[in-house]
């Protein structure tokens, strides 16, 4: 990364200048300028190109760790959404009730769509935030004159306002970005966990809504998703959109500075001057999720409220609005169990993308996969 200030060459004052004074000194430099360029590019054609998986590190460690961590956490995100759309008298009751109406797969039903969902998710989040962070980054650097990836990347150095507002603005880009793909994958996963309560718990009177709802029973992923359609049409699997682009744009943002941050903060406490230290990593990573969550779990659980009535109508019938309610108790429901999932989820996720990134930059960089 250059150096913030762009002294480079011209420190030594006196010398520079009458070099640059100098004709033959200016086409010396010229030629051994060309000279130069001319043996870089003739060494890079000559060397072996890039493997493919170095080239996508980002992406081949997100989605490797994505799909371990999301197997690992999905029985607590299973009770958690129990929990935010019916009345347990507590976690435990919730577990008890669970296993004992559908058995250990209930924990796990719906769990192909996140599979699914979450590996093309964070693939996608990571690579956008990635690129958002470097081009955030570089503006800040050009019109404040505050190189922040420079700032973190130094030992012994603390988050400040700079930094916060990289990361968060990098953060709530990737969010907004991948709630296209996340809301209709995240509805079919909602459906599939709550498809038995929906049909044993609903009170509508209505015998159309019941059918509505018995119909969502016992289906897989792509089943439930053609179920949605078939009763609200394609644009029913984007219900409760804006819900989820509100949750996805702030949690995210607040996902990366607590990450970004704390991470900082920690590799600085531990002394360690080359940033390999794994503990950081892993307890940042548990701090992210449950930080980004306790602050916007009202705006998860409005959403999953909304999705889980709509689940009752058919296209075209008036669906009643959810308000987000912020310190009212039942929109809190389930707020321990989540906090824990999201901890131990991006623990693992985090821990793991780490590794997988150091393990694929040690591969020779030789052609082919």
């Amino acid at each position: 990364m250059p150096l913030q200030g762009g002294n480079g060459i011209g420190t030594n004052g006196d010398n520079t200048s009458t070099r640059s004074s100098s004709p033959a000194a200016m086409t010396s430099d010229s030629s051994s300028s060309n000279s130069s360029s001319m043996a870089t590019k003739h060494k890079s054609s000559h060397s072996p190109p890039q493997r493919w998986i170095k080239r996508y590190r980002t992406e081949a460690s997100a989605s490797l760790s994505s799909a371990i961590s999301t197997a690992c956490a999905f029985p607590l995100d299973s009770v958690k959404t129990r929990m935010q759309t019916y009345k347990y008298a507590g976690f435990v009751d919730c577990l008890k009730h669970t296993y004992n109406t559908e058995g250990l797969k209930g924990f796990f039903r719906g769990v192909t769509a996140p599979l699914a969902s979450v590996t093309i998710v964070r693939t996608i989040s990571f690579s956008i935030y990635q690129r958002a962070k470097y081009a955030y980054s570089d503006w800040m650097s050009r019109n404040v004159g505050f190189d922040v990836l420079k700032h973190v990347g130094t030992a012994g150095t603390y988050p400040n306002i700079w930094s916060i507002a990289c990361f968060g603005a990098a953060g709530a880009t990737a969010g907004s970005c991948i709630t296209v793909i996340a809301c209709p994958f995240e509805l079919t996963k909602l459906s599939a966990q709550v498809s038995v309560l929906l049909s044993e718990k609903t009170q509508c009177t209505d015998s159309h809504s019941r059918a509505v709802a018995s119909s969502y029973q016992n289906k897989g992923t792509f089943k439930t998703m053609a179920n949605i359609v078939r009763h609200r049409g394609f644009t029913g699997l984007y219900t409760g959109y804006r819900l989820h682009l509100l949750r996805d744009t702030l949690g995210t943002g607040l996902y990366f500075i607590t990450y970004e941050s704390s991470k900082q903060l920690l590799t600085t406490f531990t002394g360690d001057s080359t940033h390999s230290n794994p503990l950081p990593v892993f307890i940042a990573g548990g701090l992210c999720g449950i930080v980004s969550w306790s602050m916007i779990y009202p705006i998860d659980s409005a959403k999953s409220i909304y999705q889980r009535n709509a689940l009752l109508y058919s296209k075209g019938q008036q669906i009643k609005p959810v308000k987000i309610h912020f310190f009212q108790r039942q929109m809190y429901r389930g707020l321990g169990v989540s906090m824990t999932r999201s901890c131990v989820l991006n623990a693992i996720f985090f821990s793991s993308f780490e590794f997988w990134k150091k393990r694929i930059d040690k591969l020779e960089d030789t052609p082919g996969w």
